[in-house]
């Protein structure tokens, strides 16, 4: 491909609102230009890392014994609202009426439709397993889009399904694919740590996220410093001591003016924030108010909340009013003498004897109030956040918290949404037994972006070759000073467009500055330099580009290399 010809420009300043490295350098390397909010034209280069990375993917699925299928975008609303999952998804999903007034949705992903297709055509036992994936746009109207391809609207998704006769048949292909990914994140250049996860909107009983660390990621991931635990701090499962026992005391009001803040009464009462209990309040989908207690040394996990109250359509912040209404007090509120909500106090709190409460009184605390005692719970469970330095639930040794991108996710979804579909088949026993399930996802988009994430420096992209739009770089410099120089130029170019190894040749009449900082920005893996200089040399300079190595090398290394070879070590 002549550069002359690409369809892009490069820009010399870096976006305003491009915060992200993988953002800015995809945008000023004309790999891909925004339309709107999360909304994003790949430009031909963009647009070929993206089909290197889908064969990467395809590769992989295909030799666990996958077969790609293609399905629809847009889905009947009918086989969501048998799922129970249109009601249930909110905003972020497109509903619109097709022409005869029918309710239709844009894909989000595609388990409704496969339970629908496996109600279909598995009749069987002797047809399963089965497992198929495909390639596919989804549409998520996410609230705050951001980091380019990070976060998007509308994106290309691998997304797999397993179907197998039973749970021991399921988690043989959930280890299939996680072994899978494992291969795919590694010939892609990414560091991807698999950890455990929450199952959210797929429901099911087991789930996997790939992620890829990232300072800037919006997934905190707890990792034990030995290798034996790893998990996205939404279900992190911690190991705390308990506390000292102690007599339960008398209940005591205290004045405490101006302490709305865990860490203003701790200050004003000369304690720890262990000795006293946090309240935090929220509302769920069906208008539950909730009032969730932790210890004041621990943070509210909202996700174990939701799973521990079974919230359906989520929570959000209490409102004021909301709390007032409950015999609370925002800012001084705990349970003790409160109605119309649903206590859930967090295990450790629970067990920690002569805490100081709010007393819904503004300006005032209560020392000494013990849960079962002052306040009773409807859930104890635990809902909170894993901390640095908490101690491993499996050997003991201290955790660290590390920022993670999500780049796939692996589900044990078992029989949810086949029992919704009636996708059952025959078995050996000859009854008919549900189906059970598996799906499995990849953006490719973000995929993309965390290769970049991973693989650039100062002067721009140094893409993996696995996932390079092109193998190399060609640059000629001073043509108009030597014929040979485009002679050969023009050569090499030729030579590997005939044998299908393909490069971006710059034919371009720039200055020799702006075709090498092009060359550096836009990231092939190799860039191939002719100029009077090099041909005096000996032939060709040969720059690697994430290494900065440079060397001269004889135009025969080069036309081997461009015939599919490897450059001599």
């Amino acid at each position: 491909m002549r550069l002359s010809q690409l369809f892009f420009t490069t820009l010399r300043d870096d976006p305003a609102d491009a915060e992200m490295p993988s953002h800015r350098l995809l945008l000023r390397a004309g790999y891909v230009r925004q339309l709107g909010a999360g909304l994003y034209s790949l430009l031909p280069l963009g647009l070929r890392v993206n089909h290197r990375v889908e064969q990467v993917i395809r590769e992989e699925m295909d030799r666990i014994g996958c077969q790609e299928v293609e399905m629809p975008v847009v889905h009947p609303a009918d086989l969501w609202r048998r799922t129970g999952r249109y009601d249930l998804i909110g905003p972020e999903m497109a509903r619109f009426k097709d022409r005869a007034g029918r309710d239709m949705v844009i894909a989000m992903t595609h388990e409704e439709v496969v339970a629908d297709l496996l109600s279909d055509i598995i009749r069987s036992y002797r047809q399963l397993p089965a497992m198929i994936y495909h390639f596919q746009t989804k549409f998520r109207d996410e609230p705050r889009s951001r980091g380019g391809l990070i976060r998007v609207r509308e994106f290309v998704m691998k997304d797999s399904y397993s179907a197998d006769r039973d749970e021991a048949g399921l988690d043989k292909s959930y280890w299939a694919h996680h072994a899978a990914y494992t291969r795919i994140f590694q010939r892609l250049g990414l560091d991807a740590i698999a950890v455990a996860s929450d199952v959210g909107m797929m429901g099911g009983s087991q789930a996997h996220e790939f992620m890829a660390l990232n300072p800037a990621g919006e997934d905190v991931l707890v990792l034990c410093e030995s290798g034996d635990y790893a998990a996205n701090r939404q279900v992190a499962v911690i190991t705390r001591p308990g506390p000292a026992e102690e007599a339960a005391a008398a209940v005591e009001e205290v004045a405490t003016p101006g302490t709305t803040t865990i860490a203003s009464l701790a200050a004003f009462l000369g304690i720890g924030a262990e000795r006293t209990a946090k309240a935090a309040f929220f509302v769920t989908g069906d208008g539950r108010l909730i009032t969730a207690i932790v210890r004041g040394d621990h943070e509210v996990n909202e996700t174990k909340l939701v799973n521990a109250i079974a919230a359906k359509g989520g929570i959000r912040p209490a409102q004021v009013e909301e709390i007032r209404n409950a015999g609370m007090e925002p800012g001084y509120g705990s349970p003790v003498g409160a109605h119309g909500t649903l206590v859930v106090v967090d295990a450790l709190a629970a067990r920690s004897p002569n805490l100081v409460a709010g007393a819904n009184r503004v300006g005032f605390h209560l020392r000494n109030v013990n849960v079962g005692r002052d306040f009773s719970a409807d859930i104890v469970a635990d809902i909170t956040s894993a901390m640095e330095g908490d101690s491993c639930p499996n050997c003991g040794q201290p955790l660290i918290l590390r920022s993670g991108i999500e780049v796939g996710n692996i589900f044990k979804l078992g029989t949810k949404y086949t029992d919704a579909l009636d996708a059952k088949y025959l078995g050996e026993d000859g009854e008919r037994h549900p189906i059970v399930m598996g799906s499995y996802g990849i953006g490719l988009g973000r995929s993309v972006a965390c290769i970049v994430e991973a693989h650039h420096d100062s002067k721009g992209i140094a893409w993996p070759d696995e996932v390079a739009p092109y193998a190399a770089h060609l640059v000629a410099i001073g043509t108009n000073k030597d014929a040979s120089v485009g002679e050969i130029a023009e050569r090499l170019h030729a030579l590997a467009a005939d044998r299908g190894r393909e490069i971006l040749y710059d034919d371009r009449e720039e200055s020799p500055g702006v075709k090498f900082k092009d060359a550096e920005l836009m990231g092939m893996p190799w860039i191939l330099t002719v100029s009077p200089r090099s041909l005096a040399a000996g032939g060709v300079e040969v720059t690697r580009r994430a290494t900065g190595e440079r060397s001269t090398r004889p135009i025969a290394e080069v036309e081997a290399f461009l015939r599919g070879g490897a450059f001599p070590a």
